[in-house]
């Protein structure tokens, strides 16, 4: 399978078994095995991270001669690495939201005790979330985790190597010609330091308030709720003299909106997926006029007139353009703006159709395939009998090539 990957130390392949689509790594067997209890270990945690599927070992070459180990991950169906997310340049409203998506998964892998040492653009998989995005890791070799949460000093340093990490690999693109004039590589590193500490003070930070104000204490839940967050422990402090209450969330879990849409409707999205088709959900409610109805019921009738007629209209060679929710988010996205040009509401039937034509359909596939074309290049090896004299290397016809685009 031709697929684009990230810059990797390690040689990186993609196959087709058994009717899925796999990355083969190749790397020592030692480094293969503890990658592969690692992912076993945050896929328990709920942590975003690829799946796994197998170490290989013993492994040799149609001659005998000994190969290097394998691990094998499941690909993350309309997964994109970060350089795939653009056609021709970065600008910089993608950069923030890229950065965003992965301060947001630093700190759901630093809630559980998970020590990365490596981050990176490069070590993240994103998919799309009703217009951001969701990052994922898929490199765990270099991470360690400990049963209790991180100390401060091994979260910053989490934070120094991703804000080193990220500016460079923005100025390799800059050096390749793919960054929009304007776009500042430090800033937008120094932008994933802020949204991390901004989010997890918001998680962890300890509040105080008087005896009397204890609706406080529903306040910060509903606003971690918000951030898609759960509290599921708080510890709860009254001080000696009995006038003030501190309060601090203990063991807070990602995945509020998720977790509310899967169990009304069976529907597996991402968060901020979750929270628009919710939000389409509480509006068809009012709109139908069953306020006071069981939740579940209203929901299944919002699942069958609503949200499956639309998935159900894309046809088949349309399907792998993006993931169902998506499709739904941006029909709601279209027809808003539909209905803004043509200052009245138009009937979702037409929105749909228009969408189909006149934006899907042009669209690329990310089930498995997204940005530049990779395929396998033939290099001329050259001999030192083929060699001029001054040593130089003759130039072929793959000089025009950018590398990047190769990897």
């Amino acid at each position: 399978m031709a697929l684009p990957k990230g810059i990797s130390r390690h040689l990186v392949r993609f196959a087709n078994l058994s009717g899925r689509v796999v990355a083969i790594k190749e790397t020592t067997e030692e480094m293969a095995r503890r990658e592969y209890d690692m992912l076993g270990n945050l896929d328990r945690l709920d942590a975003p991270c690829v799946e796994r599927v197998a170490v290989i070992a013993g492994r040799t070459d149609a001659s005998g001669r000994p190969l290097p180990a394998a691990l094998v991950t499941a690909h993350l169906r309309f997964s994109l690495p970060y350089r795939a997310l653009f056609t021709q340049v970065l600008r910089p409203h993608t950069a923030t939201r890229l950065v965003d998506a992965l301060a947001v998964l630093l700190v759901r892998l630093h809630n559980v005790g998970f020590y990365w040492g490596d981050v990176s653009l490069s070590n993240t998989l994103f998919r799309r979330d009703a217009g951001e995005f969701a990052a994922y890791l898929v490199d765990a070799e270099t991470g360690e985790l400990h049963g209790n949460r991180l100390t401060p000093g091994q979260r910053a340093h989490d934070l120094d190597i991703a804000r080193i990490n990220i500016a460079g690999e923005i100025m390799d693109l800059e050096a390749g010609g793919r960054l929009e004039g304007g776009v500042d590589a430090v800033a937008i590193a120094d932008g994933l330091v802020s949204s991390y500490h901004s989010l997890w003070g918001a998680l962890t930070d300890k509040e105080s308030f008087a005896v009397d104000e204890s609706w406080r204490i529903t306040e910060r839940v509903h606003r971690l709720n918000a951030l898609g967050f759960d509290i599921g422990e708080m510890s709860i402090r009254t001080a000696s003299d009995g006038t003030k209450v501190s309060i601090q969330p203990k063991v807070v879990d990602a995945g509020h909106h998720q977790r509310r849409l899967l169990r009304l409707t069976g529907l597996d999205v991402e968060e901020n997926q979750a929270r628009r088709l919710l939000n389409d959900l509480d509006e068809f409610r009012a709109r139908v006029s069953r306020l006071g109805a069981d939740e579940e019921m209203v929901a299944h009738e919002w699942l069958t007139r609503v949200f499956e007629p639309i998935v159900m209209a894309i046809p088949w060679d349309l399907r792998a353009k993006l993931e169902p929710a998506e499709v739904f988010h941006q029909v709601l996205e279209h027809r808003w703006y539909m209905s803004q040009a043509r200052g009245r509401s138009v009937p979702l039937a037409e929105v749909v159709s228009s969408y189909i034509d006149d934006v899907l359909r042009h669209r690329r596939d990310e089930a498995t395939v997204m940005g530049p074309p990779t395929d396998t290049m033939s290099l001329p090896t050259v001999s030192d009998a083929d060699a001029p004299a001054t040593g130089e290397v003759p130039t072929t016809d793959t000089d025009s090539v950018d590398w990047r685009d190769l990897v």
